[in-house]
């Protein structure tokens, strides 16, 4: 984007005001049963913190010829009603440590216009974080979720007829692939011209039977604090420039996934900026934590409509040194720790040594980010690569752009596939040094764009 494309689109952007149209709290259409009432918290839940994962949704105006196209936000707060008396637990609010009390108290939804005759095509053409930031009920994205409503859905209608739905679930009920299953789901309820598809939405609440505590006391969730001087921007690497970079390492790692190799190559920009930047002076090792999905890595693997937090991590570690690691020594020792990872946790925790599985593991992490007591840098990378947030459909048809909310957590990386299939976005949060030299990396620059046009048909 050129500097007067850009001026243009922050004259367009200074003029714009939220306008709150209603509030609602939406309840389950249906009264959850008595012996649903309590809805009981994994080990997994448990160490979940209490924040709201925040997602959106941009839809353009639909067109008179789509089937079924639900205009007004009638539509969405009966389907949504609806998709509830389903989701039971996502209408309840936090009890304690171990429990959700599923009493039908509601969730919260937010109609909204957004002032300035801004378009939806502008805001592709120069996505902004600000405006995106908008787009949450009372900019609660990344905040503390442990008191209110474990879910908050704001509609915010543009001058042109598009519209934007934000979406934010407590990370307590749910990882990325349970927001995006309960969104999915809420979509084809709402374009169901029959009223039965909410009795084939069948999610299943049943993580606490699968990974109970045991013998265990009721653990408290991981603390996320804002950091400070962090800048957060949006990377966005194109389908075949990701093939290109697997192509050119395929002789020294067998078919690599385009997750592994943009995770390596963002993580080798950041160990290249830590040194340009000198803010490693000490040259403490650095530690990369990738999450990974469990629920298609267990034996029997898991239904997608697991409900939960059915995540974990694996540790992948650069030696600290003057020599720059390489993007295919990063993917094989991914490969290498997940592998056994995998073999020597994921596979077995549907057996009955669950507990000891689980004890052996937490005293692992422990080790791992203690690392005994020596410094280290840790960085944080989360996946939502291959969840069908374009599968998304309320009637008028996939979103023109899904995007997460920029966030103040330290060292974090959080991917998503972009609209064309087979792209990445990248939300990428560093120190201010770090990001100044990470965002001039030669090597990354062949490969990303920072914050392009999110209209897809520009890319």
């Amino acid at each position: 984007m050129d500097a007067s494309t850009n001026t243009q689109y922050n004259l367009i952007y200074s003029t714009m005001q939220l306008q709150i149209v209603s509030r609602q709290s939406i309840k389950p259409s249906s009264p959850t049963p008595p012996h649903l009432k309590t809805h009981a918290l994994s080990l997994f839940d448990q160490l979940a913190p209490h924040m709201y994962v925040p997602l959106v949704f941009f839809f353009r105006r639909p067109h008179a010829a789509s089937p079924n196209p639900p205009c007004t936000s009638h539509f969405l707060q009966r389907s949504l009603s609806a998709t509830l008396s389903r989701y039971y637990p996502f209408a309840g609010r936090i009890k304690d440590k171990l429990t959700v009390d599923c009493n039908d108290e509601g969730v919260t939804f937010l109609e909204a216009s957004l002032g300035g005759n801004v378009t939806l095509a502008e805001i592709l053409e120069g996505p902004k974080s600000e405006i995106v930031e908008m787009l949450f009920v009372d900019g609660l994205q990344w905040k503390h979720s442990k008191m209110g409503p474990l879910l908050a859905i704001q509609v915010t209608y543009f001058q042109c007829g598009g519209f934007a739905v934000g979406v934010l679930l407590s990370h307590k009920l749910g990882d990325l692939a349970t927001l995006v299953k309960f969104v999915t789901d809420w979509g084809f309820i709402t374009r169901d011209t029959t009223n039965s598809a909410q009795h084939t939405v069948n999610p299943l609440f049943h993580s606490a039977d699968l990974f109970p505590l045991g013998d265990l006391p009721p653990m408290s969730g991981a603390v996320i604090e804002e950091g400070k001087n962090l800048t957060c921007k949006r990377f966005v690497f194109e389908a075949s420039k990701i093939e290109a970079l697997k192509r050119s390492i395929s002789d020294k790692v067998k078919i690599p996934t385009r997750v592994e190799v943009m995770t390596a190559l963002i993580y080798k920009a950041i160990i290249s900026a830590l040194r340009d930047s000198n803010s490693n002076p000490n040259n403490h090792p650095t530690l990369l934590l990738q999450t990974m999905n469990l629920r298609t890595r267990m034996v029997p693997p898991l239904p997608e409509s697991t409900m939960g937090n059915i995540v974990s991590f694996f540790p992948v570690a650069a030696a600290a040194g003057e020599r720059e690691v390489e993007v295919h020594e990063v993917v094989g020792v991914m490969r290498k720790e997940m592998g056994e990872f995998c073999d020597k946790y994921a596979k077995k925790f549907r057996t009955e040594e669950w507990v000891e599985l689980i004890k052996k593991r937490l005293n692992e992490v422990r080790e791992i980010l203690s690392k005994n007591g020596k410094p280290q840098l840790i960085y944080r990378c989360s996946s939502g690569c291959n969840f069908p947030v374009y599968g998304v459909d309320f009637g008028w048809g996939a979103a023109a752009w899904v995007t997460m909310a920029a966030f103040k957590m330290k060292n974090t990386v959080m991917m998503l596939d972009d609209k064309n299939g087979g792209g990445i976005e990248a939300l990428i949060s560093l120190d201010d040094k770090e990001m100044a030299a990470f965002q001039h990396n030669e090597e990354l620059l062949a490969y990303t764009s920072l914050n392009p046009t999110a209209n897809c048909a520009n890319y």
